[in-house]
């Protein structure tokens, strides 16, 4: 008798709102908004449908927000620009995760614009 390892992927909608919504964690606590999601994503992608891809955008996303950061530093000595690029940065990474956690209840896929594919 031979035993065939089926994994079968459970549908978890909340869990996926959950994920985007954890990335808020910075404007709560100043930390865990990148390692509460990757937590989540590490652990359930391979037993929540759609987990992978939802993991994966949201990483994207806080990559490509840091990255944003560290280059509007710099910019802010060139007659301020790097302050509406911060300012900016702040608007989308508070906006964005949560208009995904609503795709995600909804059983959409996510739509993060301006990331750069890191993963």
């Amino acid at each position: 008798m031979e035993l065939v390892n089926t994994t079968v992927l459970r549908k978890d909608n909340r869990l996926l709102a959950i994920t985007h919504l954890s990335q808020l964690l910075h404007y709560i606590t100043g930390f865990g908004g990148f390692l509460v999601p990757l937590i989540i994503w590490l652990t359930s992608r391979k037993s929540v449908e759609g987990m992978d891809a939802h993991g994966r955008s949201i990483i994207n996303l806080q990559l490509s927000l840091l990255l944003y950061i560290i280059l509007s530093i710099p910019a802010i000595l060139l007659l301020g620009l790097g302050l509406l690029t911060l300012l900016g940065v702040g608007i989308l990474g508070f906006v964005l995760p949560i208009a995904n956690a609503v795709k995600a209840a909804n059983g959409e896929p996510p739509s993060y614009f301006l990331t750069i594919k890191f993963l």
